[in-house]
């Protein structure tokens, strides 16, 4: 029984860090950048016309998904590019898509 303990140790720590994740996504702009990211690299720009954020709440939740660790920044001369850094947020909002993308479920078998 002792090796149970652990299992549940380990699965406290796996749903620490679910949870952290899923809190930061539990943002409508910030999930909708993170869908947006999902596509591909963009610049804030992009990501400006794209979502209809206006730059300083595009610049706020940008800031709070680099803070946690959920997207790569690459600078190009002045311009900021974006992109998800961990490959298991991106399995993530491909779930949420196939749930809640009315598309997405027209597409199911």
């Amino acid at each position: 029984m002792h090796s149970s303990s652990l299992d549940i140790e380990s699965m406290r720590a796996a749903a620490g860090e679910a949870t952290a994740i899923l809190a930061v996504l539990a943002n409508i702009n910030r999930l909708l950048l993170m869908c947006q990211l999902s596509q591909g690299e963009k610049c804030v720009g992009e990501l400006e016309e794209l979502l209809d954020l206006h730059q300083p709440t595009l610049s706020q939740q940008l800031g709070v998904l680099r803070g946690a660790g959920l997207v790569n920044t690459r600078r190009d001369g002045k311009k900021i590019h974006y992109s998800v850094a961990d490959a298991r947020v991106l399995t993530l909002l491909g779930t949420l898509y196939q749930l809640y993308c009315p598309q997405a479920r027209d597409e199911m078998p």
